[in-house]
Order: C-alpha cells, then sequence, then structure tokens
C-alpha cells in the first residue's frame, strides 16, 4: 500500500482481538485510510478496513480484517529507508520471515508489509575492482523505483586474484592494468599488449583469450573468469558480456548487459529478465 492510505494511532488498550473488536465499534476513519496501524507502546497490530459511502472527510468504519496482532508484527525504524521501494520492502521482509513488519522510514512515512515473496537476482561480477561495477548499477536501478518488483540482489563476485594461485606457469597475464592487481611472479596486463619475456597463464574472459591470441599468434594457457560462466543453476542471473553492444540480451534464466552498462540498460534488463516469461 502506499503510505498515503495507512492510518496509525496510538491507543491505550491491550491490542487484542476483543479489544480492537470494541475499538472499532464507533471508529471513524479518514477518506484516504485503507489501513490502520494500532500502537499500544512497543506493541503493534495492523487492519485493513472498510468505511460507509459518505461525502465527508471521516467516514464511520463499517467492516475490517485483523492483519497481524503484536506476536505476529515486528516493528522497523531507519530514517534512510524509502517505503515505497519494493525491492527495499522485500529485503526487510525477508529478513522477518512469516511476520507482519510496520516500517517508519524516510521522512517518517509509515507503511506495513505483509507476505511479500521475494524474486532472487544473482549479480555476477568480476573483481577487482571492487566493488563490482555491476553490483552498484544493480543497486543504483533498483533504488530508482522504476522496477516495482521484490527482487532481492544476490551478489557474486569472481575474484581474479584468487585464481592467480591456480597458475603453474612462470608468469602471469591480467586483463587490464586498472584492475590493480599484481603476484609475487612477473606479471603483465594484456592491454598494454606488453613484450613478453616468460611463459605466462592469462586470467581472463574469452575476449581476452582471443586478443592474446591475435597480439602474439600463438595460444596460451587460460583461466576463464567469464560471469556468464559461473551462472549455470544459479536461478534468475546478471551480468556484464562483451558479446553484447548495447540494450541486453536474454539467454534461459540469465540477462547480459554490455561491459559498458548504464543505469537504463540495467533497469530495462532486469524488467524483461523478471516480466517478459
Amino acid at each position: 500500500m502506499h503510505c498515503k492510505d495507512v492510518s496509525v494511532r496510538d491507543v491505550d488498550i491491550g491490542l487484542t482481538k476483543e479489544n480492537i473488536d470494541l475499538l472499532m465499534k464507533d471508529w471513524k476513519a479518514y477518506k484516504r485510510a485503507e489501513f490502520i496501524v494500532l500502537k499500544n507502546g512497543d506493541d503493534y497490530a495492523t487492519l485493513h478496513i472498510e468505511k460507509d459511502d459518505s461525502k465527508d472527510l471521516f467516514s464511520k468504519v463499517s467492516g475490517y480484517e485483523i492483519l497481524s496482532l503484536p506476536e505476529g508484527t515486528d516493528y522497523v525504524e531507519d530514517p534512510s529507508i524509502d517505503v515505497l521501494n519494493m525491492p527495499t520492502l522485500a529485503s526487510i521482509q525477508d529478513a522477518h520471515p512469516n511476520k507482519t513488519v510496520v516500517i517508519k522510514g524516510m521522512f517518517s512515512h509509515v507503511v506495513f508489509i505483509k507476505d511479500i515473496v521475494p524474486l532472487r537476482l544473482k549479480v555476477i561480477d568480476n573483481v577487482p575492482p571492487s566493488p563490482s561495477k555491476l553490483g552498484v548499477l544493480v543497486d543504483k536501478a533498483l533504488a530508482t523505483d522504476l522496477i516495482d518488483l521484490p527482487i532481492i540482489v544476490e551478489k557474486e563476485d569472481i575474484d581474479m586474484g584468487k585464481m592467480e594461485p591456480q597458475v603453474t606457469t612462470e608468469a602471469v597475464m591480467f586483463p587490464c592494468k586498472v584492475s590493480g592487481l599484481s603476484s609475487n611472479r612477473p606479471y603483465y596486463f594484456l592491454d598494454e599488449a606488453p613484450t613478453l619475456k616468460h611463459d605466462v597463464t592469462l586470467i581472463g574472459c574469452h575476449l581476452s583469450e582471443r586478443i592474446f591470441r591475435s597480439l602474439y599468434n600463438c595460444d596460451v594457457l587460460f583461466i576463464n573468469v567469464c560471469p556468464a560462466d559461473f551462472t549455470e543453476g544459479k536461478g534468475k542471473c546478471i551480468v556484464k558480456c562483451c558479446k553484447v553492444k548495447e540494450g541486453h540480451i536474454i539467454d534461459g534464466d540469465v540477462v547480459k548487459v554490455p561491459w559498458g552498462a548504464t543505469i537504463p540498460e540495467v533497469i530495462d534488463a532486469i524488467r524483461s529478465l523478471f516480466l517478459d516469461e
């Protein structure tokens, strides 16, 4: 619901079904109110209400349903929470399973959530640099309110530095210098097209392997860190892919965006992954 449809009232009675039944007998509610949050100290209860037809600002409550009582209701207060952002609400629900959660957030707006079923999205990307670029883009996309879906993000970073112990050659080559990667053995960066003085193992994606062959006219020992090759069996995933030049491509449960993806591209990709089924 929208926070403007929620009435919050402090009461001085225990929030039992019997007491709420008595309270509602003569209750009047503002014309926009569709839900009520009752508060007594640290206890909360939530209701859905119906009202008499009236042109007045306040109408008598003609019917109601108790949605939760204190034992089934948690309270969260955080002024950074956008209470209208569905992915944020889904994350809160996930942290409070089987509970109704009353939330007081940004601008002191209040809503409550109940029975939100999350949609999980795995973000798979290379690091360093850290945090991963795609992880940041997805966070920003979900914060825009342009994806009104209960998406919960799970991030999986493929750390190229942790692949280095698998190297058996004298030297190692990383894709680009901006990563800041280094090694105790001799190391090179593919984007510098260096003159090689050692046998190397390349840590990179398939495009990196093709670039190496083009530069040096030979094969290379290769450790694959392409995010698209780490998605099997992981549900809905989003990855960057050098084969995608703009927009996005859907491949089963995986959506692929360009290596230089923008926030609008990521928004469109996520919406397509979940809505175009």
